[in-house]
């Protein structure tokens, strides 16, 4: 068999794949919702799917958990790529910033199930740091470039603030609260333009002093 047929008869079925990513896109809505005790035969309705498909693509519940959260960190990467060049540079921080929220909304879902899984992958917190920190840093340099943004705040500074402010919010609706508050946080980086300071009136010389009193005196 040459090597072209091998890499035909090894590359997945269009099937397959659509099968693996409604699975993944399945199983973001049902950890959102229910949380890692939400079960995998769960997934496996919303996805349209068997069990028996699911566990062909992901073996165990930690592999699924880790599977999402790495194409949820692709996709902010793929996501900050596009807003480059397609959006205005606060606006498309912003954007980005509002889709990261979402995510960390399926990851707070995933949270007990992703510490597994983090165990067992050591590289997968560095992973997602080092992407997110570089997905944001290409928005962030854009407008810092267009004189829009202050310069005293890096990539990691941003994330850590979005990322602490997730977490402090666990009450129905914090996801709307998280956004107002990010986008006060991106207020305060913007570059606010110097406003002209009005010329003090001079101070009357000593003898224009004297003229003036002695005018009065008239």
């Amino acid at each position: 068999m040459s090597v072209e047929t091998e890499a035909t008869v090894r590359k997945p079925r269009a099937d397959a794949v659509r099968n693996r990513e409604r699975v993944l896109e399945a199983a973001k809505a049902v950890f959102s919702a229910g949380g890692a005790e939400a079960s995998l035969e769960a997934v496996a309705k919303h996805a349209g799917v068997g069990i028996g498909t699911l566990y062909r693509h992901f073996p165990t519940r930690e592999a699924l958990y880790e599977a999402v959260y790495r194409r949820e960190v692709e996709q902010l990467g793929e996501l900050a790529d596009a807003l480059k060049d397609e959006a205005k540079p606060v606006e498309a921080l912003r954007r980005w910033i509002s889709s990261n929220i979402e995510f960390v909304a399926t990851k707070k879902g995933m949270a007990a199930a992703l510490a597994l899984a983090a165990h067992g992958s050591p590289e997968l917190h560095s992973f997602s740091f080092e992407r997110l920190t570089q997905a944001v840093g290409v928005l962030l340099d854009r407008a810092v470039k267009a004189g829009e943004i202050r310069a005293d705040v890096g990539p990691d500074d941003l994330l850590r603030a979005l990322v602490g402010m997730c977490y402090l919010h666990d009450q129905p609706g914090w996801q709307c609260t998280v956004v107002r508050l990010m986008d006060v946080f991106v207020d305060g980086l913007r570059v606010q333009p110097e406003t002209p300071r009005k010329a003090a009136p001079r101070r009357a010389s000593g003898a224009k002093k004297t003229a003036v009193r002695a005018k009065k005196k008239r």
